[in-house]
């Protein structure tokens, strides 16, 4: 288990659950190193003040919150840690609601929960109740130097805490009512067939980072000298909208009668290797 990113307590009434917060994922992207285009050295990125001239270290920076054009009001971590915030330490539960009533734009970041020393029973009890209640527990943390809107789910025998942005934080965007758009019957109809074709049970197994893979792909065909070729730009707009939705719902059809035939010989192959 990594190391824990918070310890403190969760409040659940008078009941306190001593536990660690563990970040549940990790970003996979492609890491890339800045180069000088002329001779191809890698660059140095310095924190410099044009002020006295001079590159600064670390330990010589500070935070500052500008409050009028170039006056700060500066900030230490000391001062961080007298914040009066109960959040700092403790995820005190507040309300219970179902998980439906949270629309998915509110979500940021996933943490695992775990109980410490003398909170595995009273943790567990909570893990069962909401799962028994089919409900989420809705608190605030403070971490990372900002407090965060929570809401607490049970998950594979373990309780996971979803950060949450505040309503003021979600943008509202201006765009054209698609409800005020005419769409016919017809049209609706094949829509429907397209996504009964395509529904199935979410397997995230199945997915992968198609993007990664065509960069990795790239990297190697620049190392070795290969020609390049781009693809063929997607089609344009839909002209035909019902001839389109046709096409897709047999389209569809014919990959899910396919998918079984795929199956098995990815496992005869794997069978094979083995």
């Amino acid at each position: 288990m990594p190391r824990s990113i918070w310890s403190g307590v969760i409040s659940f009434g008078m009941v306190s659950i001593p536990v660690n917060l563990y970040t549940a994922t990790q970003e996979k992207d492609i890491a890339f190193h800045l180069l000088h285009k002329s001779c191809g050295n890698r660059l140095k990125q310095v924190r410099w003040c044009p002020f006295d001239e001079e590159e600064i270290e670390w330990n010589d920076v500070v935070r500052g919150y500008e409050y009028a054009k170039d006056q700060y009001v500066t900030l230490t971590d000391e001062d961080f840690e007298k914040l009066p915030l109960p959040s700092k330490h403790t995820i005190g539960l507040s309300a219970f609601v179902r998980s439906q009533e949270i629309d998915p734009i509110y979500y940021d970041k996933s943490y695992y929960l775990e109980p410490r020393e003398g909170g595995a029973k009273p943790f567990a009890l909570l893990m069962r109740v909401l799962e028994e209640k089919s409900l989420v527990g809705i608190a605030k943390i403070a971490i990372r130097n900002k407090e965060q809107l929570c809401a607490l789910r049970p998950q594979d025998r373990t309780l996971v805490l979803e950060t949450l942005y505040y309503p003021d934080e979600i943008r509202v965007e201006q765009g054209i009512e698609a409800a005020d758009v005419d769409v016919s019957q017809r049209e609706i109809e094949l829509a429907m067939t397209l996504v009964d074709a395509l529904s199935e049970s979410f397997n995230p197994e199945q997915y992968q980072d198609d993007y990664r893979q065509a960069v990795m792909e790239l990297i190697e065909a620049k190392r070795k000298g290969q020609e390049i070729v781009a693809p063929p730009p997607p089609p344009g707009n839909v002209i035909d909208l019902m001839a389109a939705l046709r096409e897709s719902v047999e389209a569809a059809k014919k990959q899910r009668t396919e998918q079984p035939r795929r199956g098995r010989e990815e496992r005869d192959e794997r069978r094979k290797a083995g």
